[in-house]
């Protein structure tokens, strides 16, 4: 802990946990569905830990766990005591399917042995759809699914979420993004700004606290994405141009580099159809709802 840390979290932490409710909490764990690296960072501020848990119903629930004392921001955990991780045709980053093995680990599903087949191959491995890696202490971090994989006119094989957030990374304006390039010669994105609500939790195009922290900082009088989309804002539109170069300077290789992007009119939202019930983004949703903004990156003869 930090020199201070004590007596911060008898004047400032304890209070704010008090006014979250959380003043009696004392181990937060997230599961069952991808949380953002901001809401942990944000928690975090406050001496609040969340921990990650991850595994399936097939599993018996968790298959990974964080701890206090073995936590990072971002990863899953490492197995449990009893389960085992085996990573299926992992490519050059270390990326290949979850694969979980262990007593935990269910019999099948009842009376379709087709369905238990495709889940658990012959050496009783759990196919969990996921991708993921380990680094070198052990500790599982989900990196996508396979059916989100993207396979480029070039044949490379991308993991989209892990570029997806490190755009988001880069530009903490950024609500939700969506990597497009299946099939393609280059990679593309979507973005969406984060903006305020309304009564019914749908987006407005009024841009939220954080979004216009960042345009401020960046010189930007805009307040809603009609200033941003229909009146062109230079000084945002150069910014996330930035952004998108500094997303590209931390890419494994050419092909995972992206050479165009759009902003949407409004943010991704489950009323929407975006977004499915946990928050996952449904990508085949948003491929049709902005099939001419896709069809545009490509115009020019870049499919």
């Amino acid at each position: 802990m930090p020199f201070g840390h004590s007596l911060a979290n008898k004047l400032v932490f304890s209070k704010v946990k008090a006014a979250l409710g959380l003043d009696r909490c004392r181990i937060a764990i997230s599961g069952a569905a991808p949380i953002m690296k901001e809401t942990l960072d944000f928690f975090m501020y406050f001496d609040i830990q969340i921990m990650e848990i991850y595994g399936m119903s097939e599993s018996s629930g968790p298959h990974t766990l964080s701890l206090p004392w073995r936590f990072r921001i971002g990863e899953v955990g490492p197995d449990m005591p009893g389960a085992s991780t085996r990573l299926d045709n992992p490519d050059a980053e270390g990326n290949g399917e979850v694969c979980m093995g262990g007593r935990h680990v269910f019999m099948g599903y009842l009376n379709t042995e087709e369905k238990t087949r495709d889940a658990i191959d012959p050496q009783g491995w759990l196919h969990s759809g996921d991708i993921g890696r380990k680094d070198e202490d052990k500790f599982l971090r989900i990196t996508g699914r396979i059916k989100e994989l993207i396979i480029t006119a070039g044949g490379e094989n991308i993991p989209p979420v892990l570029i997806e957030d490190v755009v988001k990374e880069e530009l903490p304006c950024i609500s939700n993004a969506m990597l497009i390039g299946d099939k393609r010669k280059f990679l593309a994105i979507l973005l969406t700004f984060k903006t305020q609500v309304d009564s019914d939790l749908q987006p407005t195009s009024k841009l939220s606290a954080p979004a216009l922290d960042w345009c401020k900082r960046i010189g930007s009088t805009a307040t809603c994405l009609e200033d941003i989309i229909e009146k062109r804002d230079d000084k945002v539109l150069k910014a996330i141009q930035e952004g998108i170069d500094r997303a590209n300077k931390r890419a494994t290789s050419r092909a995972q580099c992206m050479q165009k992007w759009s902003i949407l009119p409004r943010d991704f939202s489950v009323g929407g159809g975006e977004l499915g019930p946990t928050l996952k983004l449904k990508r085949t949703v948003v491929h049709k709802m902005y099939e001419k903004t896709i069809d545009s990156f490509y115009a020019d003869g870049g499919d």
